[in-house]
């Protein structure tokens, strides 16, 4: 997208078709990394109170990110924002949900749990 801005406006650059592809990515990616997860650990019954704990703390906390970026994409929708940058907002809270939430849950693994 960044190659195709050269010559014209970031607005007016076709950005479905590389959102879309980056989003299946993702999820593609996911599905693979979850089995292989899975195939990986051998102790996968052996969930105690701290792994579901640790779990659910890491969902809220990028669970908030999907807030966020719903609320700057409203806020955009609202001041007639572009679509462009609508949609580019919605796709990084996703990102950053996604990143974020498991950044907590591996440094709550390896530090221990956080006391709120």
């Amino acid at each position: 997208m960044l190659a195709r801005a050269r010559q014209t406006a970031l607005v007016d650059v076709a950005y479905v078709s590389p959102m879309l592809w980056a989003i299946g990515g993702s999820v593609a990616a996911s599905i693979v990394a979850g089995i292989a997860v899975a195939i990986g650990s051998r102790d996968r019954d052996r969930r105690d109170d701290r792994d579901r704990e640790i779990d659910l703390r890491g969902a809220h906390i990028g669970q908030a990110f999907v807030v966020l970026g719903a609320v700057a994409a409203l806020v955009l929708a609202l001041a007639n924002g572009d679509r462009f940058w609508i949609a580019n907002v919605i796709y990084l809270g996703f990102t950053l949900s996604a990143v974020v939430g498991a950044t907590a849950k591996l440094v709550a693994y390896r530090r221990g749990m956080w006391p709120w």
